[in-house]
């Protein structure tokens, strides 16, 4: 017999679902895979992605306000890089069930 999961609450269903929206967008897929291994300025994701630093910084601030990813300001410049292992988590979960 399997474990039964008890339902969650509505809000945290409602979160949940917000959060599975923020990885339905290729570019910010892209974006938590390339800050896989430290942080990285806008500029640097934007190099490694081929796009423009405007782009990436709009895509940084849905998912920083998302909580997947955080910032660390040195000088004028601010860091990127991923908000906790969880994130990375999710992406290797992810990628282990659509490669099965």
């Amino acid at each position: 017999m399997k474990d039964e999961i008890k339902m969650p609450d509505e809000d945290v269903l409602i979160d949940l679902a917000e959060l599975f929206k923020i990885f339905g967008d290729s570019t910010r897929v892209k974006i938590l895979f390339g800050l896989h291994d430290g942080e990285k300025s806008v500029g640097e994701v934007a190099s490694l992605l081929g796009m423009t630093d405007s782009a990436i910084s709009h895509q940084l601030k849905i998912l920083k306000d998302s909580k997947l990813v955080r910032g660390r300001r040195d000088g004028k410049q601010i860091y990127y890089s991923l908000d906790d292992d969880h994130v990375l988590s999710i992406l290797n979960q992810g990628i282990e069930h659509v490669c099965e």
